[in-house]
């Protein structure tokens, strides 16, 4: 068993999973759903093509800084009604939420031989990759030098990886937020995919909240 690290950080990230009709959501931290899916990206797989040996990894997320709640106000002009007549249209009004500067730092935890074939895929991706939205790249790079650890999942994410970023002002001496896939225990979270994405179909999994204290980044 292996864990494969990532790292998120970007001036907006939008982690989706409760979104109905025109207003977009954003959870606190990655949901599995879009890290899957990035990793889809780089891997070069078609929204139609079969996401089960990604969907069993197991996930985990620290939030090595916390981002900042925003919502976006948007609009869409000329949207046709549910009668489909053309001349009953509309204007949309379109709330979308995002994360404003937060960085995460993501293990998936499973065998090693498919996780390293992942890290290779995103050190060249075949497609670009995004935080959730296409319109939200990151802006340092996803994988890590030696983002492959033969170490457990709560290993790397407690200690075997410094932080990413110095704590912020207002977080200094906080210990960070842990968020880790359990079978059994925590707060449900509606992002398991359970069927190729072009489906759009996810299921329930568990993930536990923890906290932990984490030494800051270092060149290691």
């Amino acid at each position: 068993m292996a864990t494969l690290l990532l790292r998120l950080a970007g001036p907006m990230q939008a982690w989706g999973t409760t979104s109905r009709f025109d207003e977009r959501d954003s959870g606190l931290e990655p949901s599995k759903s879009g890290v899957i899916g990035l990793i889809c990206a780089a891997l070069g797989r078609d929204r139609a093509q079969a996401v089960d040996d990604l969907a069993a990894l197991r996930m985990g997320v620290r939030v090595d800084r916390e981002g900042l709640l925003m919502r976006d106000y948007q609009t869409a002009t000329g949207v046709l009604l549910a009668s489909g007549k053309a001349d009953l249209k509309r204007t949309v009004i379109s709330p979308r939420y995002y994360l404003a500067d937060a960085m995460f730092l993501v293990g998936l935890e499973g065998d090693a031989g498919l996780l390293r074939h992942i890290q290779q895929a995103l050190r060249q991706p075949h497609w670009p990759l995004a935080l959730g939205r296409k319109s939200m790249p990151p802006s340092q790079p996803v994988w890590l030098e030696e983002g492959v650890q033969e170490h457990e999942l709560e290993d790397c994410l407690r200690h075997r990886w410094p932080r990413l970023a110095p704590p912020q002002r207002e977080q200094a001496g906080q210990p960070l937020r842990l968020m880790l896939e359990h079978p059994s225990e925590g707060a449900v979270r509606l992002d398991q995919p359970v069927a190729p994405f072009a489906e759009r179909r996810f299921g329930p999994r568990f993930v536990k909240s923890e906290v932990a204290d984490v030494p800051d980044t270092t060149d290691a």
